[in-house]
């Protein structure tokens, strides 16, 4: 299901506030606990986690930081995280929660999946999945839900439809 454009607008960020984010800059992380994977060039994040990029911050209980294996000034070059369990992603504005989130650092996108709110000002929009473009500030959220299978599915994650639904504030009137 596509949205309206008068739609995307109100989840874009402003053109006048809107910012690239800077991808390039430095990640500062902190979890409760951490296990480097070296041979398969990742990094396990677990327990509280808390990313900060820029302006922008991603929380979950659990993130796997994959990298490329080359070192740039004595740090690994990340390439892409996956998040999972109470997904925050917060940025100026805006604000998005879901129970999946994989930000592609090269593509510069973060897609969030599962039970998916995305408020901004006094807007919410709630649906299965969210695409955040970070170089144009888009958002597009749609109604795909993600959820775990059941034994006859052996626990794979599925996708179903769904709708999208929200709540659009409305400036007072005299």
């Amino acid at each position: 299901m596509r949205l309206p454009t008068a739609l995307l607008m109100l989840l874009a960020v402003p053109a006048a506030a809107q910012t690239r984010h800077n991808s390039e800059a430095p990640i500062n992380f902190g979890a409760d606990h951490i296990e480097l994977q070296d041979r398969a060039n990742r990094a396990v994040l677990a327990g509280n986690v808390s990313v900060k990029q820029a302006e922008m911050t991603l929380n979950a209980a659990r993130m796997t930081v994959a990298y490329t294996g080359q070192v740039v000034g004595g740090s690994p070059q990340v390439s892409r995280l996956d998040a999972s369990g109470g997904v925050t992603v917060i940025r100026p504005d805006q604000t998005a929660r879901s129970q999946y989130g994989i930000y592609d650092l090269n593509r510069r996108v973060i897609t969030m999946l599962g039970a998916v709110s995305l408020t901004q000002g006094g807007n919410t929009v709630n649906g299965g999945r969210l695409t955040i473009n970070l170089d144009t500030g888009r958002a597009v959220i749609d109604g795909s839900s993600v959820g775990s299978g059941g034994a006859a599915s052996g626990g794979a994650v599925q996708a179903r439809g769904g709708r999208v639904t929200g709540t659009f504030s409305v400036p007072k009137r005299n």
